[in-house]
């Protein structure tokens, strides 16, 4: 079962997929979408299909006092949306501390702020996808 993970920003949405067996994460891209959703939808849409994905992996933004804020909100107004025209199933999959994670992460690897910038939201996305594949839940 491949999984497709998305960590979606007010900018960008980091991507990663996992491999057929649904086990592990791999980094995939970015795309740049200024607050074009419905752009993204369609491109979302489109990856959907090229990668023969079986199911989504949306990170899902709460505040640290387990509250829904306005970037829950966004998650969860483009995953209803995202729903309504791919046909898999879309997971939601706490992501606090992702962004922060994959800075760290990529900071110990010696990696330039330059290029941090391009790939961080990459990497959390990842680790969203990650922890999902590691639960027992799933």
């Amino acid at each position: 079962m491949r999984y497709l993970g998305l960590d979606l920003g007010s900018r960008t949405l980091g991507i990663s997929v996992s491999d057929l067996s649904g086990t592990i994460a791999s980094n995939y891209g970015v795309i740049r979408h200024n607050e074009e959703y419905d752009r993204l939808l369609l491109e979302v849409s489109k990856l959907v299909d090229e990668l023969k994905v079986d199911a989504i992996v949306l990170g899902f933004p709460k505040n640290m006092n387990n509250t829904i804020g306005p970037k829950g909100e966004l998650s969860l107004d483009f995953k209803d949306k995202l729903e309504k025209i791919v046909n898999v199933p879309i997971y939601l999959q706490d992501e606090r501390l992702s962004t922060k994670s994959a800075t760290d992460m990529l900071i110990s690897g010696n990696v330039s702020r330059k290029k941090r910038k391009k790939v961080v939201d990459s990497v959390a996305a990842t680790i969203i996808l990650q922890t999902y594949l590691d639960r027992s839940d799933k």
